[in-house]
């Protein structure tokens, strides 16, 4: 293995612990900022002429493990914004249950005026 395919697999490994940190502490502009710099160096490994398939095995376990860990902050933001959209809609109406057990829907109308009196 080469010199230069050395520092490549150093640099990716370095990036995929400091995307794992910022996973974890759930610093999304942080992965976003790394992305970039991560798509170079797979790039860069993938127009290596000679690699050492050995040398990549942990590289892919942690790629797997970062992804797997994005894939929960995916699924988490995705739940707040499922929990935002029903507060949203709590906000602008009331689902309510009559007295034969079908369900209706209460629009809720703000009033965004004011009336100022002396």
């Amino acid at each position: 293995m080469s010199e230069a395919i050395g520092d490549i697999i150093d640099s990716l490994d370095d990036l995929l612990e400091a995307e794992r940190t910022a996973l974890l502490r759930g610093d999304l502009d942080d992965v976003t900022r790394l992305h970039d710099r991560k798509e170079r160096l797979i790039d860069a490994l993938n127009k290596a002429d000679a690699l050492d398939r050995a040398a990549l095995a942990p590289l892919k376990d942690k790629v797997e493990r970062n992804q797997d860990l994005l894939n929960s902050a995916l699924e988490g933001v995705r739940s707040v914004a499922r929990r935002l959209a029903a507060i949203r809609r709590v906000r602008k109406s009331l689902e309510t249950y009559d007295a034969k057990g079908e369900k209706r829907t209460v629009e809720i109308r703000s009033e965004t005026s004011v009336e100022k009196r002396a």
